[in-house]
């Protein structure tokens, strides 16, 4: 952390700005799932504790919830609580259709991800297995152990437009949680409940006092790794211990105000490193390769959590973005513009890609197609060659060359590439995207 010393003047304000870094991805979890399981039954995007939430159809142009939306999978989502004991995760034969299950436990850190990568695509039982339990799981289960109580699963299901909902639908129906033990409500602990504004917001809203009693309210259930034992030493020099009440109150005036700086240090730190995020940018495009495990750079951890709460491992996809041609000049619909994958550079996937398309808000763009990504799936006309160009661009191109036609706004754009089951030469850097060229 000593990004964060250098930063930040005063020993405890230091130290403050440190332990928000280190917690920041907990309590932020922590308000996502009290206000995604605030429903009394499944719907969109919410579900009661250890429930499933269906997605049945993609977004539209209309749709501003939640920034950088998909139209390549169907999302199936629960919050689980571990605490009362093991909880039955059940999916069905999916037939040769992808989909994955990514699980992360309460700071973030994916710890598991059943799917067509890791246990392919037969019908299987898992037994998802929280910390310090102890008993028999009943015979031809896998078990999977949760390193906290808490767990977000973020189901994707490989789904091929509108007309292949049906399909999909009958894929999310077998996935099923049962739990083993008395079920009950999670104690929620301090900290608001609020439905409506969007988590990152919450967490930013919070005074120190209630930041910390979260902190040490949560740490109970959702333990710190065992090589995060020298920061559970730094909290505790501050108060904050885990299963104990945090005493505002007892802390003298000077040391209030300190934590309060070190705190809104803390957060700007962790927005500023979120704006510039560690990944690799070459021809326009910035690529991450290191999201879903973190380790103990709680920076990394944080302004990812910040960004883009709930990303998965490389292994599973990658998802390169582009603001910028090839020259560095900012994207516009007033321009044309066109990708090009040579025959021997398609991209390199085991599952499928798709290249999508977001305005200057990262939502979609309205348009005469409703197309708001293109990819393999797509009826695409390759090159005499075997080589592939993609026409971005706010007019249409005409007729014969619509099927390779992504369109733009009129105004400022940016795009997503996202790359599923990425094959080893993507992942270790031997194949990159090209770069988008402006034509004329």
């Amino acid at each position: 952390m000593t990004d964060i010393k250098n930063e930040v003047a005063g020993e405890h304000a230091a130290l403050a700005a440190e332990a928000f870094v280190f917690a920041y991805p907990l309590v932020l979890m922590e308000l996502t799932k009290r206000q995604m399981t605030s429903s009394c039954a499944p719907e969109a995007g919410r579900a009661p504790i250890n429930t499933f939430a269906h997605v049945p159809a993609f977004p539209d142009a209309s749709f501003e919830s939640v920034v950088s939306p998909n139209v390549d999978t169907l999302y199936s989502v629960s919050w689980l609580d571990l605490s009362a004991g093991p909880v039955m995760l059940s999916v069905p034969d999916t037939d040769g259709r992808y989909y994955m299950l990514e699980l992360l436990d309460a700071w973030t850190n994916v710890f598991a991800c059943p799917g067509t990568r890791t246990t392919g695509n037969g019908a299987g039982e898992f037994a998802l297995v929280g910390p310090r339990w102890q008993g028999e799981l009943p015979d031809g289960v896998r078990r999977i152990d949760a390193p906290t109580a808490t767990v977000w699963c973020i189901g994707r299901t490989y789904t091929n437009g509108v007309a292949d909902y049906p399909a999909v639908h009958a894929v999310q129906t077998g996935y099923r949680l049962t739990p083993l033990g008395a079920t009950h409500a999670a104690t929620p602990g301090p900290g608001p409940m609020d439905p409506v504004t969007a988590p990152v917001d919450q967490v930013a809203a919070l005074d120190p006092a209630t930041f910390f009693a979260m902190t040490a309210h949560l740490m109970a259930a959702n333990p710190p790794r065992p090589a995060d034992a020298p920061m559970v030493e730094r909290l505790a020099q501050l108060g904050v211990v885990a299963g104990q009440p945090f005493d505002w109150d007892t802390l003298t005036p000077e040391l209030q105000k300190e934590m309060t700086r070190g705190v809104a240090d803390g957060l700007a730190l962790t927005e500023a490193t979120g704006r510039r995020p560690r990944a690799e940018f070459r021809d326009g495009w910035l690529t991450a390769y290191d999201l879903g495990e973190y380790g103990t750079d709680y920076l990394h951890r944080a302004s990812v959590a910040w960004v883009g709460l709930g990303a998965n491992l490389p292994e599973d996809a990658v998802y390169p973005l582009s603001r910028a041609d090839v020259d560095g000049e900012a994207f516009h619909g007033s321009n044309s513009y066109t990708l090009h994958f040579g025959a021997d550079i398609l991209p390199p996937v085991d599952a499928f890609w798709s290249l999508t398309m977001y305005n200057d808000r990262q939502f979609f763009v309205e348009n005469p197609l409703n197309r708001y990504a293109i990819g393999d799936r797509d009826a695409l006309e390759y090159n005499a060659d075997g080589s592939l160009t993609l026409l971005i661009q706010h007019e249409s191109p005409g007729e014969g060359r619509r099927p390779n036609w992504l369109p733009a706004p009129e105004g400022s754009f940016n795009l997503m590439m996202r790359l599923y089951l990425p094959r080893p030469e993507l992942l270790d850097g031997t194949w990159r995207m090209p770069g988008v060229r402006r034509v004329g």
